[in-house]
C-alpha cells in the first residue's frame, strides 16, 4: 500500500550564529526587538517538510507519492527526489509563482529562528486529491503536513470523505490556524504529530484538553529532540522512547521529518508502534549529523546497530526483517 505525502516543498536556506540567541535578546525590550545576526556560513538545500518525508521514505525503498505544489524552477529538485525513489507525478507546477523558501539561522545551542515564503505553496488546496488517491495503486495512509491552510483542511476533508486513513502533522502552521480548523485537522487522525512546543500549542489553539485530544487520535507522537519521542494513547500509560545519541550534531533542521519518515516506514511494514519508533530516531539521528535535511544518507548495518545499541537486540532483530536495502 502507497503512503501519499502532502505539505510544502521548498528550498532551504540554512545560516549559522555562532553566539547564543538568548543573550541578544533584553528582557524589558521584548515588544519592540530589532536584531540581526552575523552568520558564519549559509547553505542553499532543497527541503520542506513533505518533499523531506518522502525523501527518507524513499531511502527505505518506500516509493512514497509527494503532494505539493512548486514553481517551474522546480525541474532540478524533481529529477532529485526521483533518483531517491520519490514519485512526483502529482506535484502541481505553478505558472505564477516561485517555488517556496524556508529561511532559517541555527545558534551554537541549536536553536532556531526561521521564515517561510509559501510562493506557490499557495496554489495547493487546487490540488484534488480524490486523483491523487485513486492513482496510487492502494492508499495505505495520507500524511497531511504543513502546507498552505487551505490545503491541509481541504486534504484532511478528502481523506474522511475517502474513508482514507490519514496522520496529522500540523506543526509549523499551527500559528495560521484558527481553533475550528485545529480541530478539523486533528479529529481522526490515526496518528498525531507534534514537537513538545506544539504539542502545548495544540491545546491551546484547540482548547480541548490532552485527554480530550487523545479521545480523538490514535496516538499522539511528539519528539523532543535530546530526550526522545513520548507515545500517548487515550486510557493508556505514556511510553517514553530515548533518543539515539550522536557524537557529530551538524543541523537540526528536517530532523522531525526524517523521524516521520522512518515511523511511518515502520507501521508501512506492518511494525508495531513501540519498534517503529525507534526506526524513527535512528533516521532522526542520521539527519542531525549532516547540513541540510536531504543530505544524509541511510544503511541497514548502520541504520540496525544505532537501534540495536539504543533499544536492544530484540528492536534491532524486528527491523531487520523489514528493512531491505543495498549495503
Amino acid at each position: 500500500m502507497r503512503l501519499v505525502i502532502t505539505g510544502s516543498i521548498a528550498t532551504d536556506h540554512l545560516a549559522t550564529f555562532p553566539g547564543r540567541f538568548a543573550d541578544q535578546l533584553i528582557p524589558d525590550q521584548l515588544s519592540h526587538i530589532s536584531l540581526s545576526f552575523l552568520v558564519d556560513d549559509l547553505e542553499v538545500r532543497r527541503g520542506g517538510v513533505a518533499a523531506n518525508i518522502a525523501f527518507g521514505l524513499g531511502l527505505l525503498g518506500l516509493a512514497p507519492c509527494l503532494v505539493g505544489s512548486v514553481g517551474p524552477d522546480f525541474d532540478e529538485y524533481r529529477v532529485w527526489l526521483k533518483e531517491h525513489g520519490v514519485d512526483t507525478e502529482h506535484v502541481r507546477v505553478s505558472s505564477r509563482h516561485r517555488t517556496a523558501r524556508f529561511m532559517c539561522t541555527t545558534d551554537q545551542d541549536q536553536n532556531q529562528i526561521a521564515s517561510f515564503y509559501a510562493g506557490a505553496m499557495a496554489e495547493a488546496a487546487r490540488i484534488d486529491l480524490c486523483g491523487v488517491v485513486g492513482g496510487t495503486g492502494g492508499t495505505g495512509l495520507v500524511l497531511v503536513a504543513p502546507n498552505a491552510p487551505e490545503a491541509m483542511i481541504r486534504h484532511t476533508r478528502q481523506c474522511a470523505e475517502l474513508g482514507v486513513p490519514f496522520a496529522a502533522d500540523p506543526s509549523q502552521q499551527l500559528p495560521r490556524l484558527t481553533r475550528d480548523e485545529v480541530r478539523l485537522l486533528v479529529s481522526g487522525a490515526r496518528w498525531l504529530f507534534t514537537n513538545d512546543y506544539e504539542a502545548a500549542l495544540l491545546a491551546e489553539l484547540s482548547g480541548w484538553t490532552r485527554q480530550e485530544i487523545l479521545s480523538r487520535v490514535g496516538a499522539w507522537i511528539t519528539t523532543r529532540g535530546a530526550h526522545g519521542v513520548t507515545l500517548a494513547t487515550a486510557g493508556g500509560a505514556q511510553q517514553s522512547f530515548p533518543a539515539v545519541p550522536s557524537a557529530a550534531v551538524a543541523d537540526p533542521t528536517g530532523v522531525g521529518d526524517a523521524f516521520r519518515a522512518g515511523f511511518l516506514a515502520g507501521t508501512s511494514w506492518g511494525l508495531p508502534v513501540e519498534v517503529a519508533i525507534p526506526l524513527g530516531c535512528a533516521m532522526a539521528t542520521r539527519a542531525l549529523e549532516t547540513v541540510g535535511p536531504q543530505q544524509y544518507t541511510v544503511s541497514p548495518a548502520d541504520l540496525l546497530t544505532r537501534v540495536a545499541d539504543t533499544y536492544g537486540d530484540q528492536v534491532r532483530d524486528r527491523i531487520a526483517l523489514c528493512l531491505d536495502l543495498p549495503s
